[in-house]
């Protein structure tokens, strides 16, 4: 074989292999844990109809994000459950320009069969109840304190938890007989739990904005993220879940 024909073979046997195998690029997003379920059926629809870019995305409470996004941690994309936590980013010169992409409101939430009794938010001042709300440092639980400051419920609170999700678990597990939680985390939870609407719930709004950050590995990558999750086909995950339009 001559010294062109093996060239020629190797450049061919080269390209083959890179097309079976493409260069994979990863968008790492912090998100606020409430978008868990939603975010992750949304991350997998991406990646399907996006070849070659991967999502690794990390669930917490946004005030807790936003303080490792301050700290230097490494991440893409910044998903926070309200405003002014995202606002903590920009001012911080990490993020410009977000977006408000969804919106969620709070649910009273008990166990399976209402053990307690509990019948609305004024419930929650019984101090022979044990009551659950998010630390007042993250969205879901700032919410919760304007929510009952607007009901005018004193409510007797007997743990503060990190995230909307370690306040569902606490519920779902019956070691807790009330707590605030997004309505979207009472329909993700099933029937492990019971959800009670409360009237004054759509005067205090979460609204969720998203923004690729200025220290982002895969810029590109990040905002063909966020413009999927903006698309019909996005907004198609969040609403089966439960969240509205901003």
């Amino acid at each position: 074989m001559t010294v062109r024909r093996l060239l020629a073979v190797a450049a061919a046997v080269a390209l083959l292999a890179g097309c079976a195998a493409p260069p994979s690029t990863t968008v790492t997003v912090l998100a606020a844990a409430s978008l868990t379920d939603a975010l992750d059926e949304a991350a997998v629809a991406f990646e399907a109809s996006h070849p070659g870019i991967e999502v690794s995305v990390g669930y917490g409470g946004s005030s807790a994000l936003a303080e490792q996004i301050v700290s230097g941690a490494p991440a893409d994309v910044f998903f926070a459950a309200d405003e002014s936590t995202m606002q903590t980013v920009v001012d911080a010169g990490l993020a410009s320009a977000p977006e408000v992409v969804l919106a969620n409101t709070l649910e009273l939430v008990v166990p399976a069969g209402n053990p307690g009794d509990v019948a609305s938010l004024t419930d929650l001042a019984d101090p022979s109840l044990v009551v659950a709300l998010c630390d007042p440092s993250v969205p879901c639980g700032s919410a919760a304190v304007s929510l009952l400051k607007l009901a005018g419920v004193a409510a007797s609170i007997d743990t503060f938890e990190d995230d909307v999700r370690a306040v569902l678990t606490k519920v779902a597990l019956g070691e807790v007989d009330a707590a605030l939680v997004y309505r979207t985390d009472v329909l993700a939870a099933g029937e492990t739990i019971e959800g009670i609407e409360i009237p004054l719930a759509d005067q205090v709004v979460n609204r969720y904005p998203v923004a690729v950050l200025s220290a982002a590995a895969n810029p590109d990558a990040a905002q063909q993220f966020i413009d999927y999750l903006r698309s019909a086909d996005g907004r198609e995950v969040f609403e089966r879940a439960g969240f509205v339009a901003p």
